[in-house]
This record gives structure tokens, sequence and C-alpha cells, in this order.
């Protein structure tokens, strides 16, 4: 520990904190645009310069270590006068559309300006417009609204270390962007988005439908329905002005049907549906000498980023389709037989916490037996937020309503596949009923949660043991793939999530700011508002899902079996690095 000075006020602080540290704790809020703890500090956007006793020139807080006797001044007219011009050489080469940018009231740099009484520039940079990539399903890239920061290239190398971003070109003509001027569409991203949630602008941003779902609405030849995935619930209320983590299901179903859709149903009926494929497929390879590990195929992402980097790997993936295109594909046959609607009269709606979700529904393998596609259009969380404001609707003063029957009907076990580990808990709480042949009572597998990179267990179910792992952030998961791969891996089952905390802060989640992350640990929350919903259904175990029972008895036979096969099982292939 040491004894610093900070705007008069001495403190005791930990010798390895930065004068950013110190002067948080204190409650002094010292201005960033580049900062992202424990990721990304390079002082690069110069907003947190400060006076440092003995130092002529000012000193960003971000890169500057405490030690023992140091005086430092963060308010003086000279700080505030540096800070005011940086942030107005930001602004003079940014595209200013405030008004109509996507970011519009979540922009840190707009906030900041804000907070600082920036009411006109004194300078003015020449501006060219660059090109916008527009070209990916998921991702459009803005190089009008960058700022440079580098939180993005932080973030992609960093954490989920898969290094697509880097600063190109010099001086002036520096922008972020993939090696060689690539699209976004052509360069190995995986399209987890984690970029687009530390971008404090919206240099990166998803690939908007709304306009796309306003036109189906209207079209009265279609028959429009939307699932909901399980992780939506616990981010959309924060579009509205609620706490990170409050769980806002009941409000959700109700403003989805008053934005006309004729049916709301809920991706927790394909996730219950997605274990009873899975968990059979895994009891198959098991028994029958399969390829194990098995690994889980539920994130885009995670699938994107193995078909690029092992793809010799494929062969341990399950086969079984996302809950996404599940639910899709039987809503294009089961659904549309039981209502005699022809498949290409519908339309299906998707609204998912995940950017990387558009491009897995334009994939060419996700289409079905009448050459239509499994879903037809994907919303991320932030979408459906801005569509329901434009429709005027009180969010938060609707009533609390249920989705429509059958495809709305789920167990908690669905509720939680948008947590880590919950996609494995879920599979155990009904392997392990299969296994036993008993209702085993004890069902909150809790090994498997928590945020820890990789987690291992041993389930011990009748005679059988089940060594798992789980991991969330491809970073995590690269780390992993390389044990399977150096067959060092003795697990039978591994879970994998592209996202740091799975869905709950999936590339299409609530924006939420650099200083509220440090504040609150927004995947521990959403991730609670999951499992108390979870802990409030009558039935928890995927395998009690009624409706999944008569889907079965109705229409797929068994589980694994042919038709289940054909309409909810697909196959990966090996895609090249550029």
């Amino acid at each position: 520990m040491v004894n610093i000075t900070i705007d008069g006020r001495q403190v005791t602080v930990p010798a390895n904190s930065t004068v950013l540290d110190a002067a948080r704790d204190m409650g002094i809020n010292i201005p960033t645009l580049c900062f992202l703890k424990d990721i990304n500090k390079t002082g690069a956007c110069r907003m947190c310069l400060v006076e440092v006793e003995g130092i002529r020139n000012l000193q960003t807080a971000c890169t500057f270590p405490v030690r023992d006797g140091l005086v430092v001044k963060t308010n003086t007219k000279k700080v505030r006068d540096a800070r005011r011009d940086n942030l107005q050489l930001i602004l003079s080469n940014h595209n200013r559309e405030c008004l109509s940018c996507f970011r519009n009231g979540s922009c840190e740099l707009q906030t900041l300006c804000d907070d600082m009484g920036l009411a006109e520039l004194d300078f003015e940079a020449p501006k060219e417009l660059k090109p916008v990539d527009m070209l990916s399903h998921s991702i459009v890239r803005d190089p009008n609204k960058c700022i440079l920061c580098g939180r993005c290239i932080a973030v992609c190398n960093n954490v989920q270390e898969i290094g697509i971003l880097s600063f190109t070109n010099r001086g002036v003509e520096t922008e972020v962007a993939p090696a060689f001027a690539t699209s976004m569409a052509d360069a190995p991203c995986i399209y987890c988005g984690q970029c687009v949630n530390v971008c404090p602008v919206a240099a990166l941003r998803e690939k908007t439908d709304i306009e796309k779902v306003w036109e189906a609405l209207e079209d009265e030849t279609k028959h429009v329905v939307v699932q909901v995935a399980p992780a939506v619930r616990a981010g959309l209320g924060e579009m509205f002005g609620n706490p990170i983590g409050t769980r806002v299901t009941g409000k959700m179903f109700t403003a989805l049907k008053m934005l006309g859709f004729q049916k709301v149903f809920d991706t927790n009926f394909a996730a219950d549906l997605t274990i009873m494929e899975e968990g059979t497929e895994l009891l198959g390879r098991i028994k029958n000498g399969g390829t194990l590990p098995m690994i889980t195929s539920c994130s885009p992402g995670w699938i994107r980023y193995v078909e690029y980097n092992y793809p010799e790997l494929l062969d341990h993936v399950s086969s079984c389709k996302s809950p996404q295109q599940m639910m899709g594909a039987v809503l294009k046959s089961y659904y549309a037989e039981m209502n005699n609607i022809a498949p290409e009269d519908m339309i299906v709606v998707s609204v998912m916490p995940c950017i990387s979700k558009k491009t897995e529904a334009a994939k060419k393998e996700m289409k079905n037996v009448h050459g239509t596609r499994d879903v037809d259009v994907v919303l991320t969380t932030r979408e459906l937020g801005k569509m329901i404001k434009e429709a005027r609707i009180e969010f938060n003063d609707l009533p609390d309503s249920n989705p429509d029957e059958f495809f709305g009907d789920y167990t908690g076990a669905a509720v939680i596949f948008g947590a880590t580990g919950g996609v494995m808990e879920a599979a155990i709480r009904t392997v392990a009923d299969i296994v036993s042949g008993q209702e085993l009572e004890d069902i909150e597998y809790t090994a498997v949660r928590g945020l820890e990179g990789i987690k291992e267990a041993a389930v011990k179910i009748g005679d059988l043991e089940v060594k798992v792992a789980v991991a969330h952030g491809t970073g995590n998961a690269g780390k992993l793939m390389e044990l399977v791969k150096e067959g060092k891996a003795d697990y039978h089952f591994i879970e994998i999530m592209g996202c740091s905390g799975g869905c709950v802060t999936g590339g299409g989640q609530p924006h939420v700011d650099s200083r509220t992350k440090e504040k609150i640990d927004v995947k521990s929350e959403r991730a609670k508002a999951l499992y108390t919903e979870d802990k409030l259904k009558d039935k928890r175990k995927s395998h009690h899902n009624e409706s999944v029972k008569r889907l079965y008895a109705e229409y797929l036979g068994t589980p694994n079996s042919h038709k289940a096969h054909e309409l909810l099982h697909t196959h990966y292939k090996k895609r090249d690095l550029f």
C-alpha cells in the first residue's frame, strides 16, 4: 500500500493501482473513452489527463502508476482545457449525425460532450466520408464514426482471441478494419459482437432488420410469428431504464403482441426440444462408442469459430441445430400443417441477444424441406427495444402476459440456456433421469455455474460418471479445443458459448457504458434473472414439457428419429481463413 494525495485528499491505495483506479475508488470519475478495465488501457483518447506534481506535462490517469507521496490534481483549469481540446479534436473528425445515429442516447462520446458542457467546436477538420461496410449479415463497420479508441481491437485480441481487427494505414488515414481492408463479410469473424458491445460510438453495430419486420407486419398475405430467446428477458428492461438484471418476461410478451405479431412464441420451447435431441445424441455416443467429447452447438459464434480454426474437430460437435433454428423448423412444418398455412406464406421472426444469429439464419444449410428458411428475420434485443419505442408503447406500464400456447410452453431448464453452464445443467437434469430411471429431486448442478473461464465437473448418474466441461468466450474455447486436439480432454460433454458469460452478454444485448461495467457485474446480474425464472417454474426438466412430448407423439416420433434428423439436425463445414 502507498499514500497519495488526489485533489487535496489523502488516501492509501494498493501499490499496483493507477491514478485512475485510485481516483474512482475515491468517487472521482475521471472521464475516459478508450479505457476498459482489465482489457484496454492505452491512454489513446487523452481524456483522462491529470496534473502530477513535479511533472510538467499532463499525464494519462489510466496508465500512470501510483507511488508513495504522489500528488495529483484532476480538476484544474489546465486539465479541463486540455480535455476539452482533446474532445474537440475527436469531434472535429467525427461524423456527428447524432440525431439519426443508431447509438443516439446510448453513445459514450455524446454523454461525455454533455457532461463537459461542450456547446460548440473551435475547429473543424476537413472530412471525406469513407465507405461503410454493410456486406455481412451481422455487423456494420462505419469508419466515419470511429474515434480510434482501440477497444474493439483489445476485446477481439485479448478476450475473444480471434484478432481480426487492427489499426490499418497511418496518420489521418488510420482506421480500424480487418487485414487487407477485407470486408467483415469475408474476414474470419465469428460475429460474436463483443466489439459492438465495447464500441463507445456507432463505428460498429448490428445490421438492423427493423424495417423488414415492420413491412412483414403490414403484409396481410403473410402469417407473421415471433420467437424470443431466454436471455432477452434479462436485458430488454434496460432499454427502458430498468436496473441491469431486471426480468421483464411478462411485459415482453405483452409488447410483442401489441406490435402485431399473429403469434408470440418462446424459443425456450425449442431449448427443451434441443435437450431432448442433444441429450439423446450424447447417450448414443457414450453407449455406442461415438466421437467424444461431444460439444454443444447452440452458439453460432462458437460454431463459426470451430469451422474456421478447428475443422478437424467438427465431428465432436453435436449435429443439433440451435434452438432458434429448431423452432423455425418446427414452426414451418408441424405448426404450419396444424394451421393449414403454406410455409412460404409464413414469416418467422426471432428476437435474439446475439448478432451472429443473423448470419446463422442466412446459412444455406438452414432451409427446411420446403426450401424456405427456418428463420426469416432476426432482431437483436436492442432492435426490439427500438421497435417498442417507435410504436410508442409505454413498456414499464404494461401488464404481464404469457406467450401463446404450445410453442410458448417451456420449463425452467430452458430458461437457463442464456447463462454460461445453462445448457450443460439442463442436459444433465434430463440425462440423469433417463440413465437412472428415476425422477431425481436434486437438480441444481452448481458445479457448472459461475463465471470461471473454464469449469470442470464429474456428475455421478447411477453407475455412469459423466465428465463435463464448460467454457465461455472464444479465448477460453480455444484453450479447451487445444486439449481436445491433443487428446487430453477426458470429458464426455462440453458446453461452449462464444460470448463471455453466455448469451446474457451477447452482442445484441443493450449497451452498458464502461464505467457501469466497473461497478456492476453485468454477466452475473442478468444470469440471476434467468435462474430466478427457472426456480419459479413448476417444471424444471426439459423432458417434462408436455407440448414437446406431444410434438414427438404426433409428428417426430422419438428423439433422433429420421424425421427429427431431417428437421432438427444439420452439418458443419471447414471455412477458409481469408
